[in-house]
């Protein structure tokens, strides 16, 4: 039996929740969703160009943890993009939550 999931902090303003290719209609795609930790792993890893361990310790988990989060955020991408998938952002649109423990808040 896995262990129970460990909360993440996360901080997001999304803009949008859907990407799609241009001219099919989502009747016709397949859909990938990506959730809201592996959007902030990829907000912190490749938006904001921070490293594993300073990205880990702001989401609340271990480098190893963030790693395989970010692997997998990066295969979803990749998949919806070279497929021709639509990709869904499982969050509201303007949710944030912030880390407590944190000096300053991030966009």
């Amino acid at each position: 039996m896995p262990r129970p999931c460990k909360k993440r902090t996360v901080c997001l303003d999304l803009k949008a929740a859907y990407f799609k290719p241009r001219g099919i209609p989502m009747s016709r795609l397949s859909e990938i969703v990506l959730e809201p930790d592996e959007m902030e792993a990829v907000r912190l890893a490749d938006l904001n160009g921070r490293y594993q361990q300073e990205a880990a310790d702001r989401m609340g988990v271990s480098r190893a943890t963030f790693s395989n989060i970010v692997h997998r955020a990066h295969a979803k991408i990749a998949e919806a993009l070279i497929q021709g998938k639509a990709l869904r952002l499982n969050c509201p649109k303007s949710a944030r939550k912030f880390n407590p423990h944190s000096k300053e808040e991030e966009p």
